[in-house]
């Protein structure tokens, strides 16, 4: 994908500044979430089996729920543990022809998981052991590192607290 340059990226960068400067309010003055966090994030998968021993087995997050969708006769609906409450869930849609992830607007580009600096060593030596390929720690990001999923979702493990991002808090509590 080709990166803005030159006057283009100085476009770039200015208006950024000014969304910064009109909605970006100190923290003293933000107002509480109307909403208490995330749920679950639901994502589509294309096949079950490979999704739990990936997420489960590989990764290290516990399967905690695994039922017909409401919504949609055949389909399963299952969830992952990913620490502090949340939970991560997939859908499947037999006889649904869904095309490959692609980044495009609407998709996910990744999903950041918090881990200790101990998680972080582990889930690397795991996917090496693995042969998982990752990105991050070879390009100088030493704090995280990058994988896809079987069904093409990003997944960072990210060497950091909640609720902060790059040493700095972003939230109130």
């Amino acid at each position: 994908m080709p990166q803005p340059e030159g006057a283009e990226l100085d476009a770039v960068r200015a208006r950024r500044a000014e969304l910064k400067e009109k909605y970006l309010r100190p923290a003293a003055e933000r107002p509480r979430s109307t909403v208490k966090g995330v749920h679950h994030a639901a994502l589509i998968c294309k096949d079950v089996e490979e999704t739990i021993r990936f997420y489960q087995d590989l990764l290290g997050f516990p399967l905690v729920e695994l039922v017909e969708n409401r919504d949609y006769n055949g389909s399963s609906h299952f969830f992952f543990d990913i620490g502090n409450r949340n939970l991560l869930g997939f859908f499947d849609f037999p006889g649904h022809d869904h095309p490959d992830f692609s980044e495009t607007i609407g998709a996910v580009q990744h999903i950041a998981l918090s881990t200790s600096p101990e998680e972080f060593a582990a889930v690397r030596a795991r996917l090496d052991e693995a042969g998982v390929e990752y990105i991050g720690p070879d390009r100088g990001i030493d704090n995280s590192l990058y994988i896809r999923d079987p069904n093409g979702v990003g997944i960072e493990f990210y060497n950091e607290e909640l609720g902060v991002f790059e040493g700095e808090p972003l939230l109130n509590s």
